[in-house]
């Protein structure tokens, strides 16, 4: 997240000085410096979005993938041990004692547990860094809306 943190800055800044009143020329740690090198375009600027984007996105689909699996991995443990603890108590002949059962059903409580220790955190910080790419998305746009009316107006 760090680095969708430094990119926005930079874009940030890239952004005030084409509020100033600088042109394509005040862009040099913008993203977009390399699709306006020679003339602007909006083709060039949607293509320099777009890899933006998948850039800036990267990686939040498997965060996204974890997030939502692994209580439904930590679920599946808890079955599993469940039903060992039903296969024991029937093969021990009907003698359940809370000694035998406690520890199958705390081993099971553990499972559901560490699916959703994982997913909790995965969950935030997916959210955390599409929040900080949308951001950084939005200032990259206002970037090619100021750049396409400056060439509108030459």
């Amino acid at each position: 997240m760090a680095g969708l943190t430094s990119w926005q800055k930079k874009e940030q800044n890239a952004l005030e000085s084409l509020l100033m009143g600088g042109s394509k020329h005040t862009l040099n740690d913008s993203v977009l410096k390399r699709f306006v090198s020679g003339s602007v375009s909006k083709e060039k600027l949607s293509v320099a979005v777009s890899i933006s984007e998948r850039n800036a996105t990267s990686g939040i689909t498997w965060l996204s993938i974890i997030a939502s699996t692994s209580p439904f991995i930590g679920l599946f443990g808890t079955v599993v041990s469940i039903l060992e603890t039903f296969s024991q108590l029937g093969q021990g002949g009907g003698n359940a004692s809370l000694g035998v059962i406690a520890p199958a059903i705390s081993e099971a409580l553990v499972a559901t547990g560490a699916g959703i220790f994982v997913a909790i955190p995965a969950y935030t910080f997916s959210l955390l860094i599409k929040r900080k790419a949308y951001e950084l998305m939005g200032v990259i746009r206002r970037e090619v809306d100021i750049l396409v009316t400056l060439k509108e107006d030459q």
